[in-house]
């Protein structure tokens, strides 16, 4: 596995993300259109709206998926981090440290977590530019 950094940490899954999601839109504007021209020859649109709703449906459920793993994968690491930051100062997180930039300073070694942590808080940084302050990355191969 290639070395993970800034330029190629974002993680998508091809299956779900393109494949699955590539699916769900296509059939959406496919039953779409299939309304349009059922109702433009006259006929029922009774199951053309159906297979519409269930294309919807999907979507949300794609949608939902993948907030809702994510939402717990955040809860985890905001766990960790909080944990990694007490063994080694002692101390927890500052309060003013928000979901976002324990996020991003997953990333930081050890010996740059400290320091990021309260530039983080007192500067009120973005987790783009925590991230690109890290000079030893620490990779995570395990969130999806």
């Amino acid at each position: 596995m290639k070395e993970q950094n800034y330029t190629n940490h974002a993680r998508y899954v091809t299956g779900f993300h393109f494949i699955l999601g590539g699916l769900l839109l296509t059939g959406f504007i496919c039953s779409v259109i299939n309304i349009w021209l059922q109702w433009s020859q006259g006929e029922g649109i009774f199951s053309p709206v159906l297979i519409a709703l269930l294309f919807v449906c999907g979507m949300f459920l794609f949608i939902f998926t993948r907030q809702f793993a994510t939402k717990v994968q955040d809860r985890a690491i905001r766990a960790e981090e909080n944990l990694r930051y007490f063994i080694l100062t002692h101390n927890p997180l500052d309060k003013r440290i928000t979901i976002g930039q324990v996020i991003a300073l997953r990333f930081a070694s050890d010996d740059e977590l400290i320091v990021l942590a309260d530039r983080a808080a007192n500067e009120q940084m973005t987790p783009d530019e925590i991230k690109n302050e890290i000079k030893n990355w620490r990779a995570d191969i395990h969130r999806v």
